[in-house]
């Protein structure tokens, strides 16, 4: 053995000790190493015995075992089953990659730069052979989820791993059985604050995970019983049938203009947000944003700031999440505090009027048709048209020209997604 692998073999126990150290001080979960004395001894022979291994395989460039890989797994088991989170594996990872390249310099430096072969024999094992043992670590904490988690919440923690860029995101779709596609659909449904008698949504969120068979999370608001449902429906790009025929799942391309989704798309995350709305039996918000895999965190960002600026709606047939296309100007508003005061007070100018923006709503989403609209209020024509001529009375702009379009329909949205409140 090289005086470069010595060194590394005469500082492995101090080595190890700095290791466990550093896992107590720097992590705030596992604290518990100084005061649980047989965690702290079992956490210390690992990380010995971890060096010793490299020690003796990296001279020759010999792999690690399958025995060694199944050490290393149970670790990751030991660790998944004492409850440590997934942000904290990745910190453990991160902080031992980093100290052993710390011990590989200081090893260098030691023996006064010599041993040149030694270090770029060790560098080109530590890389190939560090990736398997990482991907043996996440194996078995996922093996210990898989027993420990019900489905769901391994589903919550799979849309978890998938937002912060997480490699166990593999390891944990292959446990719950989910294909991860090329490119998803990231739908952000906003819940404001419910009663206190209103029931959980814990039986809801599994029901959609079972049924849509997608990665969902549930994150609380800042009200007691707010949040975001976030869930990423898969779409699967394939080469599309030769004949012709109605569009599967399987046959999703990505769409060329941002925000102008496919119609495909759209139908799988209204689904999805209807069986929502139709369970929660309140008033929600739904936005959607599609990207690849690699770079969901930024379509969640998007996603998310739509169902803020989308008007909250009840459950209905109609009902779907909105996109970049159908609240742009309402995105732009809500960062131009003077538009949005000027459009608040716009909207109060209406308040003296009967039911002006509900009918204003309902005059938008029906594209000003007298009839239809007429009818999805319950009221007679002639109704509707005083109503229109009271809002001109009242802020002396047309509903029904280009100008009042384009201000009453940015009026009635931020008034309904509760901005104003």
């Amino acid at each position: 053995m090289g005086s470069f692998f010595a060194e590394l073999a005469r500082q492995a126990s101090a080595n190890a000790r700095r290791e466990v150290e550093a896992y107590a001080r720097e992590i705030p979960e596992f604290g518990f190493l100084d005061t649980n004395s047989r965690a702290r001894a079992e956490t210390l022979e690992y990380a010995l015995w971890l060096r010793r291994r490299t020690v003796e395989l990296s001279p020759d460039s010999s792999e690690l075992s399958d025995d060694d890989l199944g050490c290393i797994a149970a670790m990751g088991e030991v660790r998944a089953t004492a409850g440590v989170s997934l942000d904290a594996r990745q910190r453990v990872l991160r902080l031992h990659t980093s100290l052993m390249l710390r011990e590989i310099n200081e090893a260098t430096e030691a023996q006064r730069g010599a041993g040149v072969d030694e270090l770029m024999r060790m560098m080109s094992w530590f890389a190939p052979q560090g990736e398997r043992g990482i991907r043996a670590y996440s194996q078995g904490f996922v093996t210990a989820l898989r027993h420990r988690l019900p489905y769901v919440e391994q589903a919550a923690l799979l849309a978890r791993s998938l937002l912060n860029g997480d490699p166990i995101s593999a390891e944990l779709a292959s446990v719950l059985g989910m294909e991860l596609p090329e490119r998803c659909a990231v739908t952000v449904i906003r819940v404001p604050d419910r009663p206190a008698g209103d029931r959980d949504l814990e039986s809801d969120i599994e029901a959609l995970v079972k049924t849509h068979h997608a990665p969902i999370t549930w994150c609380p608001g800042k009200g007691s019983r707010s949040g975001e449902l976030i869930a990423l429906i898969p779409l699967h790009s394939a080469t599309p049938p030769a004949s012709p025929g109605p569009s599967t799942a399987e046959t999703v391309q990505p769409h060329s203009v941002p925000g102008l989704l496919p119609d495909l798309v759209l139908d799988l995350a209204s689904d999805l947000v209807r069986d929502f709305a139709q369970a929660l039996g309140r008033p929600c918000a739904a936005g959607t944003a599609t990207s690849p895999l690699s770079e969901v965190a930024d379509a969640l960002d998007l996603a998310r700031r739509i169902s803020r600026a989308a008007p909250l709606r009840r459950a209905s047939a109609r009902l779907r999440p909105h996109t970049v296309s159908d609240v742009f100007v309402e995105l732009a508003v809500a960062d131009a505090p003077f538009v949005d005061a000027w459009l608040h007070a716009v909207g109060r100018s209406l308040q003296p009027g009967p039911d002006l923006l509900v009918t204003l709503d309902a005059y938008y989403r029906h594209d000003m048709h007298r009839g239809a609209t007429a009818a999805a209020l319950n009221v007679h024509p002639r109704t509707l048209d005083y109503r229109l001529r009271r809002v001109r009375e009242l802020t002396g702009i047309d509903p029904g020209s280009t100008r009042g379009v384009r201000i009453f329909s940015s009026v009635v949205t931020r008034r309904l997604s509760e901005a104003w409140h």
